[in-house]
């Protein structure tokens, strides 16, 4: 790991590996005193532990052990089978839980405070919470609220919505669908504006600096309704992902005066996912269009997550509501114990970076 650049941390910000984490050697950014309580801070796509860089201290600094790992499929995380053609299981849902756990347990703490998962890493922290309540002992979801388990026996086949997107009128694509095709990895790795730019326009469009990001409710998992999705959620099914974003790419006078991202930071990035691709966190998603994992899930039919909860968003962020009615569920039948939703002001879906201040406010607050 010798060729490794250093990475630009605050003070107080350490990076590490931790051995043996389910078949993993994890790489982590940790803060404040190891014998602490724990706080695990699980990233999303395409973000890395990276992306907590920003609320870590601001954690430790109230008396925490703050974890970030790069979880499976990313960053310096190594032990994971990469490749399109590989076996898909290690990918399921249950084993992320597990990498969790595991991660715990390498660690030396018999629990953690609290789990904290962001986009992709909001439903792994459900299901640590929902599956082991003895070591999460709470939760923060963020950006993508949790419905429950899938119920037994399961509802009627629904619609085929890639079927669906693609008979409208302007023909449609999913935007997970398409991470779950072969040429997607390729497709941002090798585009036109470059990998860099690509992930540029990328967290500027899904900002809160897009104008375009004003969501609400969806009426119903149709495709006339997910139609009303920004183009990076339900893409114009002849255009790639870099070819969705590259019309929105920002300003040279906007990416320059970008506080929130800054250049140096967005290359931290750039250069990660140059280096490992982005097929490992492309195969979460292809567990999720698949139903390898729905039988596992059902077995968790009715079960809820008991221990506290919150969720929290930024109100730019139209990852609330991509998912019609699932952000009702969770507050009503899926969490027993929420303590709130946090819809925080200024931020689209990269919540912990735009707004880090709000949003470790929001962590605390709910902690204390």
């Amino acid at each position: 790991m010798s060729e490794l650049q250093v990475l630009p941390l605050a003070e107080g910000v350490r990076s590490r590996f931790v051995e043996d984490v389910n078949g993993l050697r994890m790489h982590i950014l940790e803060a404040g005193d190891p014998h602490d309580r724990l706080l695990l801070l699980l990233h999303g796509f395409p973000e890395l532990a990276y992306s907590w860089r920003k609320v870590l201290p601001v954690l430790a600094e109230a008396g925490y052990h703050v974890v970030a790992p790069d979880q499976r499929g990313y960053g310096r995380t190594t032990g994971w089978a990469d490749g399109y053609d590989t076996d898909l299981a290690p990918f399921r849902l249950l084993n992320l839980a597990r990498d969790a756990f595991g991660l715990v347990r390498a660690l030396g703490h018999g629990e953690a405070a609290c789990v904290v998962g962001h986009d992709f890493g909001s439903p792994v922290a459900a299901w640590c919470a929902l599956v082991r309540p003895d070591v999460f002992r709470s939760v923060v979801l963020m950006s993508a609220p949790f419905a429950g388990p899938p119920p037994v026996p399961p509802p009627p086949p629904a619609p085929d919505i890639d079927a669906a997107l693609a008979a409208l009128a302007r023909p449609r694509k999913h935007y997970q669908w398409y991470y779950s095709t072969r040429p997607a990895d390729a497709d941002m790795r090798g585009c036109k504006q470059g990998l860099h730019d690509f992930l540029r326009a990328y967290y500027h469009m899904k900002s809160a600096d897009w104008p375009g990001n004003q969501p609400h409710p969806l009426p119903a998992w149709t495709a006339e309704a997910l139609a009303a999705l920004p183009t990076y959620y339900v893409m114009n099914r002849d255009r790639t992902m870099a070819e969705t974003v590259a019309p929105e790419m920002p300003a040279p006078t906007h990416i320059a005066a970008c506080r929130w991202l800054p250049e140096a930071e967005l290359r931290v990035y750039s250069d990660e996912f140059a280096r490992t691709g982005l097929q490992g966190g492309l195969n979460w998603y292809r567990c999720r269009t698949s139903d390898m994992q729905a039988a596992e899930l059902g077995l968790f039919a009715g079960r809820t997550i008991d221990v506290p909860s919150l969720f929290i968003s930024g109100t730019a962020d139209w990852g609330t509501q991509q998912s019609p009615g699932a952000l009702e569920r969770m507050q009503k039948t899926a969490c027993t114990d929420m303590r709130g939703c946090r819809l925080i002001e200024g931020a689209g879906h990269w919540v912990q970076q735009e707004q880090p201040a709000a949003t470790a406010a929001a962590v605390l607050g709910f902690l204390q």
